[in-house]
């Protein structure tokens, strides 16, 4: 399929390709994406970008060698130079609270289309505020969080809602999305991200931007509220049809975020309105816990560790000396090993549901989390470089990026099924 007409000198760029993700991504690109792509890796240091280089012509010789591009996130004279190069930017450098705005703002600036990886619900939060309205006057595409946080709840939860939409012919009422199996360590990248986040925004800040719906374009206002009875908030444990015994997720309110966002797009968004989940939607994720004492221990031990690295600043400092440093993370050896696996529910709105019918979604990838993060960065890209989006300018999430985004994913290995079950 041919790309869009844009006049740049690339087609995408890879911002931060010799850290952990960052070169995951490059590889990514080099190996699965069409040979005739124009695009180059980016970063601070020339001599590292060029053991970057060799390595992708290594893993694909058949196709053009990306170019290097020298540039500082401190220097936005660069920034600004390596945006006006390319149609479609990603970039890796975290913490983004630290390192991400001058270039999200840029490209908000010049209409280059953007792709990060952060989890800084944060963060992302007063970007939007900040640069939404100049994104849509310029004409940029920007997905944040379009890495393992938070692309697969919000594309799962899209699917099911179209689903359900199909084949149960009713809109969307109650989601519900669980990390089933979870075999994975976190980079050093990731780990310093949740350190910096405590010391970049206040309590304030991450409770409000974290609220269910907190970065929807248009309000909630059915006052609707996921199921949780007595027992779950009291212990954080909890039982539901076809997904077993569940517990508190480590990424629920973040993911949150974004699939309560991506509700409020399809509401708003012309060529989407179609696929709007509904005016009662609630959504909720957790974990698959293994037993009752499983699940109490790991609710009560993220609430705890929770406490103490947001108003504990020593506990931040001890950690920091025990854990991977920004751009490490595990061995080759050992990403082969890892894997995720996720399920979920979507409930249709329908005021009689006698054979309580409900859409099941099952979702896994085997390999490196931050092999997957590159994945969904790249083959967002590909999406935005070939495919019609009607979609204009703005902040949008992955799921806006409709089924074309969904096939590559599951072709590139993000597998994705979903089927009616009973509830």
């Amino acid at each position: 399929m041919a790309f869009k007409n844009h006049g740049r000198q690339y087609d995408l760029v890879v911002f931060g390709a010799t850290g952990y993700t960052g070169q995951l991504t490059a590889e990514h690109v080099a190996k699965f994406l069409p040979t005739n792509l124009k695009w180059a890796v980016a970063g601070r240091s020339e001599s590292k970008l060029q053991n970057i280089v060799e390595d992708c012509k290594k893993l694909n010789p058949d196709r053009l060698p990306p170019s290097i591009e020298i540039a500082n996130t401190n220097d936005e004279s660069q920034l600004e130079a390596l945006v006006k190069k390319t149609f479609v930017i990603i970039t890796t450098v975290g913490p983004y609270c630290v390192y991400g705005e001058s270039i999200f703002r840029l490209c908000a600036e010049t209409g280059t289309h953007y792709l990060d990886c952060t989890g800084e619900a944060p963060w992302v939060a007063r970007m939007i505020h900040k640069y939404e309205s100049t994104a849509k006057k310029s004409g940029a595409i920007m997905i944040p969080q379009s890495g393992i946080e938070s692309a697969p709840p919000d594309l799962i939860s899209w699917a099911m809602a179209q689903h359900v939409r199909t084949d149960l012919d009713a809109p969307t009422k109650d989601v519900v999305v669980t990390i089933h199996k979870l075999n994975s360590a976190p980079s050093g990248g990731t780990l310093a991200t949740v350190l910096v986040l405590f010391e970049k925004f206040s309590l304030k800040e991450v409770v409000e931007s974290t609220k269910p719906f907190a970065t929807s374009p248009i309000p909630y206002t059915s006052g609707a509220e996921p199921q949780k009875g007595l027992l779950q908030s009291i212990l954080g444990v909890t039982s539901r049809p076809n997904l077993g015994l569940l517990t508190t997720s480590i990424a629920g309110t973040t993911d949150q975020t974004v699939v309560t966002r991506t509700w409020g797009l399809l509401h708003e968004i012309p060529s989407r309105k179609k696929e709007f989940y509904g005016p009662r939607f609630t959504w909720s994720e957790y974990f698959k816990a293994r037993n009752w004492l499983h699940g109490i221990v790991i609710h009560f031990g993220l609430a705890i560790g929770s406490f103490f690295l947001a108003f504990v600043p020593p506990v931040r400092s001890l950690v920091r000396r025990f854990i991977y440093q920004p751009g490490e993370g595990v061995s080759r050896e050992d990403m082969e090993k890892e894997e995720i696996e996720f399920r979920g529910t979507a409930t249709p709105d329908i005021e009689s549901n006698p054979s309580q019918k409900q859409a099941f979604c099952r979702a896994w990838y085997h390999g490196s989390l931050y092999m997957l993060t590159g994945l969904f960065l790249a083959e967002a890209a590909l999406t935005i470089l070939e495919d019609d989006l009607g979609l204009g300018g703005g902040v949008f999430t992955p799921a806006c990026l409709g089924q074309k985004y969904l096939d590559r994913v599951n072709d590139a290995g993000f597998k994705i099924e979903v089927k009616t079950v009973e509830g």
